[in-house]
């Protein structure tokens, strides 16, 4: 009882010390703020104030300069007060001490809102150049222009503040420790003087590069311990980033630090440059050390091309990390001291393994526990190599520490019963490997059999940034090789190091098994960087205010004519600047209505500025809103409402949150009868009716017995004749230039129809060949139908008609989508020439944009080729750039046996979208893709033109996309 009443009036104590601190008056702004009484653009008035003889006596601190909206105070007055009940009503038995929250509730309350809204950049002549990000100050505004302060202010958890003399580049623990040595914090919370708040990473397990504190900075870093919740943090470093810089006083002037840390205390600042812990590849071309495993894992968007030999084995290996906690990828690897087959079949060529691993990140390491990840190495092929681990990874620091378990290939020493006979015998003991190709891709091995061992080792990042050192702990003895056999070793311990050449080339050296060198070469990147500046677009138009777009000179406006205005000069200038076919323009009341199709671009939201840039030039001044409609092939599929003065007045001045609006909405296309587009007001564009695109080709397959590599360079014209908007007939025409196709002597066995085994024939009969010549027409049933029909040479392999129904609402993240063919094997020489073989294949397949981290699912189940029938299924991501990564496997009722080699189709691909490959937008993408095996059991039409491929403009995530300079400024 007596411990229940004290606690209610403890908190009625904290109630009334709150509410105490929320309503004292405090000073809004430091007097050196001056305010604004007439508006006026804030880069003119500050080239003006900077000029007085006043301030050129001031060091005036450019990057403290902050413009404060009264408009903007409410809300961050309302903010202030949600961080004062945050602190107030903390509760539990890990929450900071009474006295501490007590002091920090005092500083918050301490200080008002002062409207600050953070600028791009502060410099006057920067703003007068750029003025969509120069704001116009209106009355109540206030500016304030600081001199340059000589510190840097840690903010205690008591509330109390620590000044210390600003150093150059002395990162954010430096400051920390100044304070109080014994600090241990894991995150930094750091307000810079220009309003931006970073959070870095401090401790010794997650410390990573980060932006030092400017002169003027506010550090936030409680204790790991300290109790004070990560949403408070922020809350408060973003507080703290609208009250200008630290270390002025009201009159904005520098002081020095009133209680300066000893010298003694304070550590050199060099001992606190943080770098990134370096991800790099193993052997085998997973994150990891050299034979062995480790829990890391590269950024989403990661890919590498590696190679590494280590006689008898040379590996070649392609890794992808389309999600921060799951990497795979495949990879072929040569094994010197075997031959592939028979003389006659493959000469003196050594036997290639394929392969293809996977690794799943279970937890992320925290101050306390390891990162922990699950693998499989070797998943469905031979099993010459596979194995399956656990395994974490600590780090310290320059040091990474690692400890595994491995199963297999990992674990081959055996040393260690396998913990999982307790469950069954028939753990114990682990099948021998299966190098009968025709039993291999299956998934039913001997996974988690048979004795284990550990493994592990550390790696070390060497004061030398470019170079990195391993040692590891080898749980293979190599005892226990494919093909029978035992290496000779003297050590279980292998040694080696990486040299980062570049920040995308590494090089790595080592001794293994105690008699063995290794040497390694990788190459790697991110996918989601890919970019490439658009110089050769036309450069954009400057946006011009509704009142004075008449009087622009680069277009003259559209002229009125006898039912409307004339808007032939307005779509030329459109089709210039976005390289979009314009279908019609004209106006319905206070909206202009424009329609384009063959929208050849991935990245729309440039283009929908351009657009938009120039109807605004060019509409009378009462037009209010601006209706963009897409369409594809014909097809209406999207459409955006553009708010024309809400757009301009984005586009012409900085805005503060509280002000901000959005302007362009994505809606349903816009679908006007046939009859009302020849209207007299309506302006309707001229159809393209032939396209040729003339260039070279390349194709290869990897990995058969006549050689590891058979390729193809040849010259290619694809051409369309455009009938209707919605009907084209299209060609596709090769002829091969060089080649080592004469080495192509192998016709892979199959127990099915061979629709796919006679790859061979079909790419060494002719050198000139005709792909594709097929017919097509596309229309829209209401607004989430389309239907196609088709007919002609389908694909280099079968010609025949078809038809497709999708059924697509428009801003549904579901399709479906069903076809059926009819069709016929072509002759091998890919000409007119047809043979007897033909079959009924279609699918049903469902189509989903999960919304999560950029993951689709696409499930087809149907009849496929070889008269087989089964499911796929299609799991990809996609990056912000464009950039997908995916993987796909096929099933159907077909046994192994049946299938032969490999078991089932699979398989992984990469696009990449050709806005983010050329310096001028276009659309399209580059596809790369491998499987491992071509059979004939689960193939599928190749269809050349997709409903939901023609459609894909409906999605609502297209204005999401964009460069990778523009995606890393917004959410992803």
């Amino acid at each position: 009882m007596a411990s229940g009443v004290k606690d209610a009036l403890e908190r009625g104590r904290s109630y009334a010390f709150y509410c105490l601190l929320s309503c004292t008056s405090v000073p809004a702004f430091g007097a050196h703020a001056v305010t604004i009484s007439t508006p006026v653009r804030l880069g003119d008035w500050l080239a003006d104030r900077l000029a007085t003889p006043q301030a050129r006596e001031r060091d005036i601190y450019v990057t403290g300069i902050q413009w404060q909206s009264a408009r903007e105070r409410t809300l961050q007055q309302g903010a202030r007060q949600t961080l004062l009940d945050q602190i107030g009503y903390l509760s539990g038995p890990d929450v900071p001490p009474q006295a501490e929250r007590e002091g920090l509730a005092a500083l918050v309350a301490s200080r008002r809102a002062t409207g600050r809204v953070v600028l791009k950049r502060a410099d006057p002549r920067w703003l007068q150049a750029n003025p969509s990000d120069d704001p116009i100050l209106d009355a109540g505004d206030a500016v304030a222009i600081p001199e340059r302060p000589s510190s840097v202010t840690v903010i205690r958890g008591d509330g109390s503040l620590c000044a210390v003399p600003y150093v150059a580049q002395a990162e954010a623990l430096y400051y920390i420790r100044a304070c109080n040595p014994d600090a241990a914090p894991d995150w930094a919370w750091i307000a810079q003087p220009d309003g931006v708040v970073q959070k870095a990473a401090v401790a010794l397990w997650n410390r990573a590069p980060q932006d030092p504190p400017a002169p003027g900075a506010w550090i936030w870093a409680p204790n790991r311990d300290s109790g004070w919740p990560e949403s408070l943090s922020i809350r408060l470093a973003a507080f703290f980033a609208t009250q200008g810089p630290s270390g002025l006083d009201d009159e904005g002037h520098g002081v020095a630090p009133e209680q300066p840390a000893p010298a003694a205390a304070v550590p050199q600042a060099a001992q606190f440059r943080a770098r990134d812990l370096p991800v790099t590849a193993s052997d085998w071309g997973t994150a990891g050390l050299l034979q062995t495993p480790t829990a890391r894992m590269n950024e989403a968007g990661e890919a590498s091309v590696g190679v590494s030999v280590t006689s008898p084995y040379t590996r070649y290996n392609v890794m992808l990390q389309p999600l921060d906690w799951l990497e795979f990828g495949f990879r072929y690897t040569d094994i010197s001291s075997q031959r592939y087959g028979p003389a006659t079949l493959s000469g003196t060529q050594s036997y290639k393994d394929k392969s293809i691993d996977f690794k799943v990140r279970l937890l992320k390491e925290t101050a306390i526990r390891p990162a922990l990840a699950f693998g499989m190495r070797d998943v469905g092929g031979t099993g010459l190599f596979s194995g399956e681990y656990f395994v974490a990874s600590k780090r310290t620091g320059d040091f990474d520490w690692s400890l595994g378990v491995g199963w297999g290939y990992l674990g081959a020493r055996g040393d260690i019963p396998n913990p999982l006979s307790v469950f069954s015998d028939s753990f114990r003991n682990r099948p021998a490997s299966d190098v009968n190709v025709s039993n291999s891709g299956t998934f039913s091995r001997g996974y988690f059999r048979g004795s284990i061992s550990l493994f592990g080792g550390v790696q070390y990042q060497t004061p030398w940034t470019p170079l990195i050192l391993k040692l590891e702990y080898d749980g293979n003895n190599y005892q226990n090789e494919p093909f029978h056999q035992r290496f000779t070793t003297r050590s279980s311990f292998n040694i080696g190091a990486v040299y980062r050449v570049t920040s995308n080339i590494d090089v790595t050296a080592a001794l293994e098994r105690g008699n063995r060198a290794m040497l390694g070469v990788t190459l790697h990147g991110k996918l989601s960087n890919i970019g490439t500046p658009k110089v050769s677009d036309p450069p954009p138009i400057p946006v011009a205010m509704p009142s004075s777009a008449a009087s622009s000179s680069a277009v003259p406006a559209p002229a009125p004519a006898a039912n409307g205005y004339d808007w032939s000069a307005t779509a030329r200038n459109l089709e210039q600047q976005t390289g979009f076919t314009v279908q019609n323009v004209y106006r319905d009341g206070a909206q202009l209505i424009v329609v384009f199709d063959q929208v050849d671009a991935f990245y729309l939201e440039d283009k929908i500025d351009r657009i938009v840039t120039v109807l605004n030039r060019d509409a009378p001044p009462d037009v209010r809103a601006f209706r963009i409609t897409l369409r594809s092939r014909g097809l209406p599929v999207t459409g955006y409402a553009v708010i024309r003065d809400t757009w301009v007045t984005n586009h012409t001045r900085a805005l503060p949150p509280i002000d901000r609006q959005q302007a362009v909405y994505t809606s349903p296309p816009a679908i006007v009868p046939d009859e009302d587009m020849h209207r007299a007001d309506v302006y309707e564009g001229s159809q393209k009716r032939f396209y040729v695109s003339v260039g070279p080709a390349y194709q290869q397959t990897l990995g058969g017995p006549n050689g590891f590599v058979l390729y193809q360079i040849s010259a290619n014209a694809y051409t369309e004749a455009r009938l209707r908007r919605d009907t084209w007939l299209a060609g596709d025409f090769n002829l091969g230039l060089v080649d080592n196709y004469d080495k192509f002597t192998y016709t892979a066995p199959s127990n099915l129809p061979r629709v796919r085994t006679y790859l061979r024939e079909y790419l060494t009969t002719s050198r000139f060949t005709m792909p594709l010549l097929q017919l097509t027409h596309v229309g829209a049933i209401g607004r989430d139908q389309y239907y196609s029909v088709y007919g002609g040479y389908l694909e280099s392999m079968f010609a025949g008609v078809g038809a497709e129904w999708l059924y697509r609402p428009w801003g549904s993240s579901l399709a479906l989508g069903v076809d059926v063919n009819r069709v016929r094997q072509r002759g091998f020489r890919q000409d007119f020439s047809l043979r007897d073989y033909s079959v009924t294949t279609g699918n049903v397949t469902l189509y989903w944009d999960t919304g999560w981290n950029g993951v689709r699912v696409d499930l087809s189940v149907g009849q496929y080729l070889a008269k087989d029938r089964g499911a796929t299924l299609d799991i990809s991501r996609v990056f912000r750039n464009g950039v997908t990564i995916g993987a796909y496997a096929t099933k159907t009722n077909v046994t192994g046996a049946q299938f032969g080699e490999g078991s089932f189709d699979k398989g992984i691909y990469v696009t990449i979208p050709f806005d983010a490959l050329f310096t001028r937008s276009t659309g399209g993408v580059a596809a790369i893709r491998w499987s491992p095996l071509t059979r004939d059991g689960g193939a599928k039409l190749a269809r050349q033109f997709t409903l939901y491929d023609i459609t894909d403009k409906s999605n609502p995530r297209n204005l999401w996309f964009a460069p990778p300079s523009a995606a890393q400024t917004g959410p992803e």
